[in-house]
């Protein structure tokens, strides 16, 4: 084995420690929900923002609490309401009066911060959840003309109600595909609310040990990105992707009848670079189909539009999604 295979078959194994550590931590506060939390953090680790749904009450915004507690980075909360404003997330120009003169000067909002937490997102007004695209996307904040950077890492870890419940405004297609992943948060089993009721209803509170700063996440997010993707491997992802466009030459019959819109590019990077930290918690760092298999529904499930058939028949995008991917062979015909 070369020198350079020994130092990545070492980087892997201790990225698999420190992962493992942060799970830990977050662990000890939130129970069950083993593939939400590995999805969270798999995002956190690309460098991507991450959408919980599920009903209130399932612990969605208590995780996202808890990984701000386990990390050393700055935190806020945002709550979103009808009534809330652009300017309340992004900030805004203050008139600021010293020695008999009067000027303007930046306030900044609450997402100047390394994790925000949009809380109930779909509450508020898509113009107020539009403020987000920009800082989603470059990381940063334009406001009258001038552009503001937001400090590295930046995450945006996005909670929301099922759509059909009252209340509610979807989120634009535009801001959806800017989220890596869209994770949905069930209802935990007998044994895990047994745990839960025990944990909160005494009189002790568990806090999780900070384990881990920004800088070390940053050294992980390159680390990842030097995983080994085949071509091979790669050409799948593509071909998954391109079987969610209907009418297209790889889709299926299946795309044809319930999809109206298929994923972006997006959804095949998505795929590609959370199929590395995958193979990474495998001990690998060359990328499997089954690393694949794996992040394909959270990375796609959000960038699919089901078309009025489908919304009729009562059929999920999940399903459509996974009968996609049982029609997509992992080796290609042409090759």
């Amino acid at each position: 084995m070369s020198n350079v295979a020994e130092s990545m078959q070492q980087q892997a194994q201790e990225f698999r420690e420190r992962f493992a550590a942060v799970r830990e931590q977050i662990g000890r506060v939130i129970v069950g929900h083993d593939e939400i939390v590995n999805g969270v953090l798999t995002a956190m680790f690309v460098g991507g923002h991450c959408l919980l749904e599920g009903v209130p009450g399932l612990g969605k915004t208590m995780l996202i609490r808890t990984l701000s507690e386990t990390l050393s980075l700055d935190f806020n909360r945002i709550q979103f309401t009808p009534d809330l404003m652009p300017s309340d997330i992004l900030g805004t120009n203050m008139i600021v009066e010293e020695q008999g003169k009067r000027r303007f000067e930046f306030q900044k909002g609450p997402i100047f911060t390394q994790i925000c937490l949009a809380d109930e997102i779909n509450r508020a007004t898509p113009k107020t959840q539009s403020a987000l695209l920009e800082t989603m996307q470059e990381g940063t904040v334009t406001v009258a003309g001038t552009r503001y950077e937001l400090q590295k890492p930046f995450f945006v870890l996005a909670t929301q109600n099922p759509i059909e419940q009252e209340g509610t405004y979807p989120l634009p297609e535009a801001q959806l595909d800017r989220f890596l992943f869209k994770l949905v948060v069930g209802y935990s089993n007998r044994e895990e609310l047994n745990t839960i009721i025990d944990r909160t209803t005494r009189n002790f509170t568990i806090r999780p040990e900070k384990v881990m700063d920004g800088a070390e996440i940053v050294q992980w997010q390159g680390l990842i990105r030097q995983v080994v993707l085949a071509k091979h491997v790669q050409d799948y992802i593509a071909r998954l992707v391109l079987a969610t466009h209907p009418g297209g030459a790889l889709a299926p019959a299946i795309t044809n009848q319930y999809i109206r819109w298929g994923a972006s590019p997006r959804g095949a990077q998505t795929i590609a670079l959370a199929s590395k930290v995958r193979a990474l918690l495998d001990g690998r760092y060359n990328v499997s189909y089954e690393d694949i298999r794996r992040v394909y529904l959270p990375a796609l499930r959000h960038r699919v539009l089901l078309n009025f058939e489908a919304q009729a028949e009562g059929i999920e995008v999940d399903r459509v999604l996974l009968d996609i991917l049982e029609k997509v062979n992992e080796k290609a015909d042409d090759i």
